[in-house]
């Protein structure tokens, strides 16, 4: 089966310094990858990589085994591939509608649309469509997005990629931040959309959470992967053995 999304061999540098030497990356359609590694293993870098934000030294990205070539964020959108980052990235004084709808804003038809003139309905009622089929607690979708909850802003961020996400959303630490039931909540939210094919790449600190919503798990040191590992075979001390080399000396 051909993968979804395929990083091969990339390398990243700054000057003297190697973020990435030769790193890999594999994601099927609708399956939940975590990407795990210690601070310093060039995860941020792969992430960037792979969603547009910079562009590699040497290697290749395919999707649907055909190589591209990002030039930019937006060229990684446009092939339905989002990222919701830890700071988010919403209005806080629009509400999730709104928010749902940023730099995609849709026009009325007709003479209105063509002098800028919003159809705010739509918007909203294709927001209110996207965030009860995810299930997500946010109620209010006019309510400013400063007055929700962690777990609530974090939905309307999710739900805002998801919306426009064909083929795969890339999560950054979305749980980071979050009490114990918001993160109940999140973890819920990243196995519905798996569930309903689009991909998702977590990356996360929390071995547990890791364990329990991925399907897989690739673990970047040293910036190249140095495992890929199945969640339902895998435990807290393996993982940590994967990300500090202690499993390559056990084995040896």
């Amino acid at each position: 089966m051909t993968p979804l999304f395929e990083a091969r061999g990339i390398v990243k540098r700054y000057g003297h310094v190697a973020a990435l030497s030769g790193a890999d990356f594999t994601v099927n359609a609708g399956e939940v990858v975590a990407l795990i590694g210690d601070n310093g293993a060039g995860k941020s870098t792969l992430v960037k990589t792979m969603s547009g934000v910079i562009s590699p030294d040497e290697g290749e990205l395919l999707l649907h085994g055909r190589a591209i070539s990002f030039n930019s964020p937006q060229h990684a959108r446009d092939l339905g591939i989002e990222t919701v980052f830890q700071d988010l990235a919403l209005a806080p004084d629009l509400g999730p509608a709104e928010n749902a709808f940023i730099g995609r804003e849709l026009l009325k038809p007709g003479l209105l649309g063509r002098l800028g003139v919003l159809d705010k309905k739509t918007m909203r009622t294709k927001a209110a469509e996207a965030f009860t089929s995810l299930g997500t607690d946010v109620k209010d979708l006019d309510e400013p997005v400063a007055a929700l909850s962690g777990g609530q802003r974090q939905s309307v961020a999710i739900c805002r990629s998801v919306m426009w996400a064909s083929e795969l959303v890339f999560m950054d630490e979305p749980t980071a931040a979050l009490g114990v039931r918001q993160t109940r909540k999140v973890l819920e939210l990243i196995r519905r959309v798996a569930d309903g094919g689009v991909a998702v790449v977590l990356i996360s600190h929390n071995m547990t959470e890791v364990l329990e919503v991925a399907d897989r798990i690739e673990v970047l040191r040293l910036g190249r992967r140095v495992a890929q590992l199945r969640s339902a075979e895998c435990d807290v001390e393996r993982l940590v053995g994967a990300m500090t080399g202690a499993l390559d000396k056990a084995s040896a």
